[in-house]
């Protein structure tokens, strides 16, 4: 007899494959003399749709909500049913006598296998694969160690609930206030709220009111000094005339340091990554996108298999791995990492609970090397960064706190008091790893200070003499709270418990795709319609609070402390409230982004929407189906700085190349390039090609001239 093996990709069979000796390559599996390993496609079945229930709800009609299904049925997508067919007919073979469930090793992973099962009635013993690397011996050490199935049936109902709640919530307000007001309005059980956060920051934006105010720096010749508020200890001063008169009364005075305070400090290494801070520092660092970083860590996970499992909300280890730590140190020691990993190896690892704690890793640990060898040169740049901010953040773990003496002095001149202080680093510690040489702690925000702590103090003692040579007023504003960031707004998330680390980046793209957010440099930014989208959706739906304590409750069901009953009953509830309170609503929806243009068709306005490709004109009935490309698609042609597709636009010369971050402008040649015949295009070049490599007589060179010279274009 042999053993069904589900995992959730082909490139997570093919390897698995391979380590259990299934040699035989098949249509929808490969086969071994012990094993059938196959795949899912990520989700094979999902719930079925409103019209699967009942054809009327092809028609979104207000006077049909809410949906709320008896029963929530299954349905396989249609897209990648074959798969599905082929595991189908797998599962009906004879000699297979039990099931391993070998899909991501997490809640959704759990769906994905779970969901296919139920469909296809497996009903013959199961066991869980749960690792936390792709690596040959990870994969052999966990097929020595299944779990029973059952153990996960926990999880398994965590993810239904998950599931059917975004069903619910999501599908049926969606369709409300799109019924309602008659325009795609999207609502969700975490987009809103995430949403929501984001339109509180554009009032706190918009409603502040900047304030000038003062600061007083006082040059004393070896050092600088600032002065303090006695009572608040605020650098700020708020009026004009108090700061006047600072300056007046401090120029060319002499005084003396009253107090000498000198104390050593460290900074302890940062927390190891899980994904959601990975991300943020990816974003902060790079501009990465946190979908762009969960697609490039995936590669390294799967692909190359130098990192461990990826969607893990742990900083911590296990102890179990505390034999295998100085191993990946030495599978990281390679080119920029050998001289920092030396040090590490000479002696034993200092091994503290900032690097090890079970108590804080739930189904996996932190983000870590694998210590699996890797060619440093294969990785695409975007991989090499990621894996260089995962490598260094590892070995940082194991070296000492950062120590350093600071300094403050106090010095009284003409009864007032200025304060100046100053760091010298003793011990760099971690801080080596990556060549830093700023104080700051990586695990935490730190505010600012109008002092210099950089600066060198001189050797001095109490009751010194010094003298003001010149004493500066400085002139600022106070400044509005900044908008979010991918990295700001991840970190939101995890402090709201909006959504999981797998699932973030998703949520994120969705806003953006539903043209609720839009993205400005690094910044998102809400958009018109988003704005509108949530002054229309119920307040209590805008909570962070109510999707918190839903997530709450959804780790508390995968704990098997929760009730999956409970909980699906309160979101049947509240989805009914939700609609009711949109039914009830007098609100009026305004499209933002209407054109001056009338559809052709019916007469009404057009609405400008962005696609892929760049945006298009739409008509702003939704009974008309008027679709026209807008001024401004996206090209292939790339902008000579920042290398993003460029948009083609009609102006009153003619056609010109535009790019929208960065506002560079470039003539369309008549070859359709840009540059003003800077240099041809990659179609002329075809062109070229296909014009003379077929003309024997001039031979074969001209064409492998031509082709070379392609390939040197594209390699820049």
């Amino acid at each position: 007899m042999k053993t069904l093996v589900l995992t959730e990709k082909p490139s997570v069979a093919k390897e698995i494959a391979r380590v259990l000796g299934c040699t035989q390559k098949q249509k929808h599996h490969y086969e071994g003399p012990k094993y059938v390993v196959t795949w899912a496609l990520g989700h094979l079945v999902t719930l079925a749709e409103p019209d699967d229930y009942d054809a009327k709800y092809k028609t979104w009609n207000l006077e049909d909500l809410p949906i709320l299904p008896e029963r929530m049925k299954l349905k396989v997508l249609k897209e990648t049913s074959h798969q599905y067919r082929g595991i189908e007919q797998l599962s009906r073979r004879g000699d297979l006598a039990e099931l391993i469930i070998a899909t991501d090793a997490g809640r959704e992973g759990e769906l994905v296998a779970r969901w296919i099962m139920e469909l296809i009635r497996w009903k013959k013993p199961f066991k869980r694969l749960w690792i936390s690397s792709q690596t040959d011996q990870a994969i052999r050490d966990g097929f020595a160690q299944l779990k029973p199935g059952t153990d996960y049936n926990r999880l398994y109902q965590a993810a239904v609930c998950r599931s059917e709640a975004d069903w619910l919530i999501g599908l049926n307000v969606t369709r409300a206030l799109t019924s309602k007001f008659g325009a795609s309005l999207s609502a969700g059980r975490v987009q809103t709220p995430t949403l929501a956060m984001m339109i509180d920051r554009e009032k706190e934006i918009r409603d502040f009111r900047s304030v000038d105010y003062w600061s007083i720096e006082a040059d004393l010749g070896s050092f600088r000094a600032v002065w303090r508020d006695p009572k608040t200890g605020d650098t700020r001063i708020f009026d004009r005339e108090r700061a006047d008169g600072l300056k007046a009364k401090l120029q060319g005075q002499s005084g003396r340091i009253v107090s000498i305070a000198k104390t050593e400090k460290q900074i302890p290494h940062p927390l190891a990554y899980d994904l959601t801070e990975l991300q943020r520092d990816a974003n902060r660092k790079f501009g990465f996108s946190a979908k762009q970083t969960s697609n490039v860590l995936q590669r390294l996970y799967e692909q190359y298999k130098i990192v461990t499992y990826p969607r893990t909300d742990s900083r911590y280890l296990t102890s179990d791995m505390a034999p295998t730590l100085a191993g990946r140190i030495k599978g990281a020691a390679i080119g920029p990492y050998a001289p920092l990993a030396a040090p590490l190896l000479r002696k034993p690892l200092a091994i503290t609970k900032r690097i090890v704690d079970d108590s804080k890793v739930s189904d996996h640990h932190a983000i870590i090397p694998t210590g699996e060898p890797v060619a440093l040169a294969s990785l695409s740049a975007d991989e090499r960064r990621l894996y260089d901010l995962i490598v260094r953040r590892f070995l940082s773990l194991f070296y000492g706190p950062c120590r350093y003496d600071e300094t403050k002095l106090t010095v009284e001149v003409a009864g007032e008091k200025l304060h100046a202080s100053g760091k010298v680093v003793k011990d760099g510690g971690w801080k080596e790893v990556y060549g830093a040489s700023d104080f700051s702690d990586p695990d935490r925000d730190e505010t600012d200070s109008d002092d210099d702590p950089s600066q060198l103090l001189p050797q001095a003692k109490e009751q010194d003499a010094v003298t003001v040579k010149q004493a500066r007023q400085l002139n600022r504003q106070t400044k509005p709270p900044g908008r979010y960031t991918e990295a700001s707004l991840l970190a939101q998330m995890e402090k709201w418990g909006l959504g999981t680390p797998a699932t973030r980046a998703d949520i994120i793209e969705k806003l953006v795709s539903s043209d609720t957010i839009e993205r400005q440099g690094s910044q998102l930014i809400p958009t018109g319609k988003g704005k509108q989208l949530i002054e229309l959706a119920s307040e209590e739906l805008r909570s962070p609070e109510l999707t918190a304590k839903w997530e709450q409750e959804l780790e508390r069901i995968a704990k098997g402390k929760g009730s999956m009953e409970q909980f699906l009953s309160g979101i049947r509830k509240k989805t009914v409230e939700l609609v009711s309170e949109v039914k009830k609503s007098d609100a009026a929806y305004k499209p933002h982004n209407l054109t001056g243009s009338k559809c052709p068709d019916c007469g009404e306005f057009l609405q400008e929407v962005k696609g892929k490709r760049g945006r298009y004109l739409v008509c702003s009935s939704r009974e008309c189906s008027y679709k026209r490309e807008a001024d401004g698609q996206l090209t292939n042609h790339r902008c000579p700085q920042c290398h993003k597709k460029m948009e083609i636009h009609n102006g009153k010369s003619g056609k010109y190349f535009q790019c929208r971050p960065c506002n560079v402008v470039e003539k369309v040649d008549k070859d359709g390039s840009g540059g003003g015949g800077r240099r041809a295009s990659a179609k002329a070049n075809r062109q070229l090609i296909e014009q003379y490599s077929d003309q024997t007589q001039l031979g074969s060179s001209l064409a492998e001239k031509l082709m070379a010279a392609m390939g040197q274009k594209k390699d820049e």
